[in-house]
């Protein structure tokens, strides 16, 4: 998602991302929340719930939870990387969770056929 990009804080390396359409919130200001909060207790657990919190804001929709995820997935390997770089003990690949499920379409629920009728 993020590549080969610097998201430091203060750094204007890459161009704002609209995560959140409903309350107008940049991934710059989720990725400085998240940095926040890491900086208060590393190995805590963030969830989308406790950024929104942190934003006095609420999850209206939902459609952004997801890229949230992604953003505290990244956020948090990318801050744990730099611990261990500091303390200079060996860094290890972070575990970043697998990848969202596809929902298949309504079609192959269930297993019935495109002309299945319940009443005839």
């Amino acid at each position: 998602m993020f590549g080969a990009r610097s998201y430091a804080p203060g750094s204007f390396a890459f161009s704002l991302m609209l995560v959140c359409h409903c309350n107008v919130i940049t991934d710059r200001e989720i990725i400085g929340i998240i940095r926040d909060l890491l900086a208060t207790d590393p190995w805590q657990i963030i969830v989308p719930a406790k950024v929104y919190r942190e934003l006095e804001k609420r999850c209206k929709c939902s459609g952004c939870v997801p890229n949230v995820v992604d953003l505290i997935t990244q956020v948090t390997a990318d801050y744990h990387r730099e611990i261990a770089e500091v303390a200079g003990e060996p860094v290890a690949a972070p575990v970043i969770a697998p990848p969202r499920r596809r929902f298949k379409g309504a079609a192959g629920h269930e297993r019935r056929s495109a002309n299945y009728r319940t009443a005839q």
